[in-house]
This record gives C-alpha cells, sequence and structure tokens, in this order.
C-alpha cells in the first residue's frame, strides 16, 4: 500500500466510525467500538486488510484510532469526534476541574464575532473540541488545527462547577458536551487570543 492508500484508508474509517455507523447499518458499540473484519466488508474498503488497519492505526500521527481485542475479536473505534448518538462517554476520562491543564480551543477570526457573543458550539457533533496547548507544542498532537487564528482558553475549574462535564480522550483532546443546548458560554472564557498572542477579550 502506497501513502495515498493509506490516507483513504484513514479518511474513509474516519468517516464510518464517527458519522456514519448507523445509517450504514454497522453494529456499532456504546463505546464506538466495531469489529475490523466488519468495517472491512464496506465498498470502499474491500481492498485493505486488517493488516492495513493496523498499520494506519499505529502510523496515524494524530492518534485518531484505537484498536482492542475483545474475546479474540479485533475492534476499532475512533478516539473522539463522533456525531452518532448512540456513542457514549465510556471510553472517556471525565474531569473534575481540579487539573492543572490549559483547556484550548481553536478557530478562526470569521467565527469569533458569533462566538463572543453565543459561545462555543458542539453543533452536529457530540462535543466541543479542545486541545491541551497551543499548534505550536510539540505535544499537543490533537485537538486544534495548526492554521488556527483564534485561541479560546476555558476556565475549566468554574464550567466544571456549574455542572458542565469535560473528558479526556485516549489521544489527548478535551471534550466537552457543553450545556443542555451543547453551548459553552463566553463567561468561561479565561482570555481569547490570536496568532500574535494578543488577547481579545
Amino acid at each position: 500500500m502506497n501513502e495515498n492508500n493509506d490516507i483513504h484508508l484513514s479518511k474513509t474509517l474516519c468517516w464510518i466510525l464517527r458519522h456514519e455507523a448507523i445509517k450504514l447499518g454497522l453494529p456499532i458499540l456504546v463505546n464506538g467500538y466495531i469489529p475490523v473484519s466488519i468495517i472491512l466488508k464496506h465498498p470502499s474498503l474491500r481492498n485493505y486488510s486488517t493488516t492495513d488497519v493496523e498499520r494506519v492505526v499505529v502510523s496515524n500521527v494524530k492518534q485518531r484510532f484505537g484498536l482492542r481485542n475483545n474475546n479474540g475479536v479485533l475492534e476499532i473505534c475512533a478516539n473522539q469526534g463522533h456525531s452518532i448518538s448512540v456513542v457514549d462517554n465510556s471510553n472517556l476520562i471525565p474531569l473534575n476541574g481540579d487539573e492543572n491543564i490549559d483547556v484550548i480551543h481553536g478557530t478562526f477570526y470569521k467565527n469569533w464575532e458569533s462566538i463572543k457573543i453565543e459561545g462555543l458550539s458542539r453543533a452536529k457533533r457530540n462535543h466541543i473540541h479542545f486541545a491541551l496547548g497551543l499548534p505550536s507544542d510539540k505535544s499537543v498532537i490533537s485537538g486544534v488545527r495548526k492554521n488556527c487564528q483564534v485561541f479560546i482558553y476555558i476556565n475549566l475549574k468554574l464550567a466544571t462547577s456549574d455542572n458542565l462535564k469535560f473528558y479526556r480522550s485516549a489521544n489527548g483532546v478535551i471534550l466537552s458536551p457543553g450545556n443542555e443546548n451543547g453551548f459553552i458560554l463566553p463567561k468561561y472564557f479565561i482570555k481569547v487570543l490570536d496568532r500574535s498572542l494578543i488577547n481579545l477579550i
């Protein structure tokens, strides 16, 4: 397999595991796992093998996937990014608000005007995504795009004290479903920096 084939495999796995498994009639568990042997029957994946899946999982820089052996059955999941409502939080580590970490959401100037009024929205996904640092931090492998222009820091302690839920995924992304309407309101923003590290609030 060449690099382009691996990219296609990775993107297709993301698409199925995060968004389309239910529509495709695949047996996705509440923790997001699907047997590899079943997902490989999808028409777009029939030319791939279990070995190909294992290679893509291991080599994925952003560590988007998890693999496990469940009673002799190899299963795969997406570590975060789901829009499938059946997938719960059982694969995630809950945060209590006492963690000494940065919780940062990356976005773009075009979105900031509405975000500063309405807050962050999970939109069609199950969670709003955050990173543990800026894109320039080499320890940050996922959770924020490198081309983001605006970085929103969340007051984790205040938000959790108001019963907002936050979780950490296996690949180090912080996730929150937001409030009952799927939002994290601007009152939980500690600071908002642009790419020049100028505070916008």
